[in-house]
């Protein structure tokens, strides 16, 4: 008789969901299913708001990368006044946006991921979160804090406050660094290289610990999407979209973000509230993509800063070679922090970072707006329609995190199928197949369970609903 085993709910990613794994009589695995349980209404209570105030209430999106959505939206606002922002804007909005993916990578390595990486897959769920990480070794912990706090405090220089800084506007920002802010900017940069330096090699030496996790964890071919500068280099603000198969092929490049529609599409499925977008050649399902980390490394020519290349070149084994297993998004979520590092210090050290002419007035020009950037979990687009009293007609945001919705599903259910067995059910399985979501680093909303301590319960039952086993975490 088949059962059906379900995690719920998924712990230390940010956000709430669960996950449904089906077996068949014999106990094997037939397939997995990602279910996200919680719903947002951002895109509909938009509606009526003047578009000038959409940074502001993007911000309030995402607690973990809000700057992300501030960036989009502004973007999305200069295209409705018809501007092309200062230079000194630019490179401010550049500088918060590689502090933001700093403090979000390191939150995902550090406190959600290296629980596992560096306790083990089968350590004791007691003890299997940040401060058993810490109690294993402190200075890791703390370095990883500390790269946090980092991102965190350029964000709050910048921004005026750490979480939901309503400091993007159309047009530019509101607010430019001070000769002092910039000094203790600068002071943080060495310790920051230390850290990034002691976790990539400590990454690397622990990789080939789990070789059946990086095979049996999201290792698939799909498509990979990431902006890109007009030398194929790694942009996080501003470029244009390149879309690469898993055998290295350029599928499509240069293609405008601000034309996403004419190949991006959103399926939906009845039993989950997140969509599922695919690349609109291909159809649906056989157009699933991969955004992010992993995605930005594979399609890049280049990183375009020395150390971050460096590593890249051995990330692909000193040859363009595209990596398909997920659970590689940890090294190249590492390899984007060492790049983040290396850009803050070069614009720290422009002139331009602290020139005060950061903001240009205009009135609606434009019906429609859409911005994008790279956001830690990947390729970000606001799409806002506007009447001719610049009040939000219509808002659409296709989120990095959905982008890799098809492919968590595959993840879950490949990771099912090898770890699980349906007739005896162990926790370190059930484990193995939450970290193939954590991998991606989802952002489902604005809470974060860092700790790891939420309950979790497992059920195995029959079909005519009699409870066969049960595993339960408090």
């Amino acid at each position: 008789m088949g059962e059906r085993i379900v995690i719920s709910p998924v712990t230390r990613i940010e956000g709430h969901a669960k996950i449904s794994i089906y077996v068949d009589d014999e106990g094997r695995v037939e397939s997995a299913q990602f279910h996200v349980v919680e719903f947002r209404g951002f895109e509909k209570f938009c509606e009526g708001r003047p578009f000038y105030e959409m940074p502001g209430i993007m911000a309030r999106v995402c607690g973990i990368c809000p700057v992300s959505h501030v960036l989009a939206s502004s973007k999305a606002g200069d295209a409705i006044l018809g501007v092309e922002i200062t230079p000194a804007a630019k490179k401010a909005r550049r500088l918060m946006n590689y502090a933001q993916v700093l403090q979000s990578h390191a939150l995902s390595f550090f406190h959600l991921s290296s629980p596992d990486l560096l306790l083990g897959m089968d350590a004791d769920p007691a003890r299997r979160h940040i401060f058993g990480v810490a109690a294993e070794d402190e200075d890791f912990a703390r370095r990883g804090i500390r790269l946090r706090q980092f991102g965190q405090r350029v964000i709050e220089l910048l921004g005026g406050k750490r979480i939901h800084p309503s400091w993007g506007a159309p047009g530019g920002v509101l607010k430019a660094l001070t000769e002092e802010e910039r000094q203790e900017v600068a002071g943080w940069i060495p310790e920051a290289y230390k850290s990034m330096e002691i976790a990539l090699e400590r990454f690397k030496a622990i990789l080939d610990g789990f070789e059946q996790e990086v095979r049996h964890i999201g290792n698939f071919p799909s498509l990979f999407m990431g902006t890109v500068d007009e030398d194929g280099y790694m942009e996080f603000y501003d470029g244009r979209l390149r879309i690469m198969d898993s055998e290295g092929n350029i599928v499509a490049d240069g293609l405008k973000p601000w034309r996403y529609e004419t190949f991006l599409a959103e399926a939906s499925e009845e039993w989950s509230y997140m969509k599922f977008p695919y690349y609109k050649p291909m159809g649906y399902p056989a157009g699933m993509y991969r955004v992010g980390p992993l995605a930005r490394c594979n399609v890049v020519h280049a990183i375009g800063t020395p150390l971050a290349d460096r590593e890249l070149r051995e990330f692909r084994q000193r040859k363009w070679v595209v990596r398909n297993e997920s659970f590689l998004y940890h090294w190249a979520r590492l390899i984007e922090m060492l790049h983040c590092v290396e850009r803050i210090e070069e614009l720290i050290d422009d002139p331009d970072i602290v020139s005060e002419h950061v903001r240009v007035k205009a009135d609606r020009n434009h019906e429609v707006g859409i911005g994008s950037c790279e956001a830690p979990r990947g390729t970000l687009f606001h799409h806002y329609e506007v009447d001719e009293d610049g009040l939000i007609r219509k808002a659409n945001l296709l989120i990095a995190t959905a982008q890799n919705n098809l492919a968590m599903n595959k993840t879950v259910e490949q990771a099912a199928k090898h770890f699980v067995n349906g007739r005896r059910l162990e926790e370190g399985m059930l484990n193995r197949v939450e970290a193939g979501i954590r991998c991606y680093d989802p952002c489902l909303s604005c809470s974060t369970h860092a700790i790891g301590q939420m309950p979790l319960v497992i059920e195995l039952r029959g079909r005519d609903g009699e409870l066969l086993d049960r595993l339960a975490r408090n």
